[in-house]
């Protein structure tokens, strides 16, 4: 391993901007992340994305308090090994619809009312890079060529994307859990 400067502590995602702090460290990481490692074997992976999350934070000098760690490394494990900020909503049992109206609408249904929830992409390019790793699996492609997508998840929850020309907005994503 490459030996690192040791920039001035960070007390709290406040004394910056969080958004910074996530990146640095997210980018930090993906670039100790051996690339070859099988990801199919999500626990094994996810303690090693562990280790090399607390070693990144020591020998950065970032201290954040115990939730706030927390909460960091669940956002970039989120980014890594699942759906970015839809993760937590896709584990939620009492959501029956998500919908993303470009990075900043996200909006979800939940007893049969639609509420908008606080939850956001960092960009248009955010939201396509969550819809491509939704959409890949199954097959399929999402771009300007073609730029709507139906689909059924292994769950059977249905989705449905639709991207610019087609869509005026942005990147738009409907997830419908079964």
């Amino acid at each position: 391993m490459q030996a690192r400067r040791v920039s001035a502590p960070i007390t709290s995602p406040q004394a910056g901007s969080y958004f910074d702090l996530k990146t640095r460290v997210q980018n930090k990481l993906l670039a100790e992340i051996d690339p070859s490692m099988d990801v199919t074997r999500t626990d094994e992976v996810r303690r090693t994305i562990q280790s090399l999350f607390e070693q990144i934070l020591t020998e950065e000098n970032i201290v954040l308090s115990r939730p706030e760690r927390a909460r960091l490394f669940e956002q970039i494990s989120a980014e890594i090994l699942g759906f970015g900020p839809l993760q937590s909503l896709l584990e939620d049992d009492t959501i029956t619809e998500i919908m993303v109206n470009g990075p900043k609408n996200v909006y979800i249904e939940r007893k049969g009312k639609v509420h908008r929830v606080p939850i956001t992409f960092e960009s248009n390019d955010h939201v396509m890079r969550i819809i491509d790793r939704i959409v890949a699996p199954l097959g399929r492609r999402i771009d300007e060529s073609s730029p709507y997508v139906d689909a059924r998840l292994p769950d059977g929850s249905r989705v449905n994307a639709v991207i610019p020309p087609i869509s005026l907005v942005g990147p738009v994503l409907t997830i419908r859990k079964f």
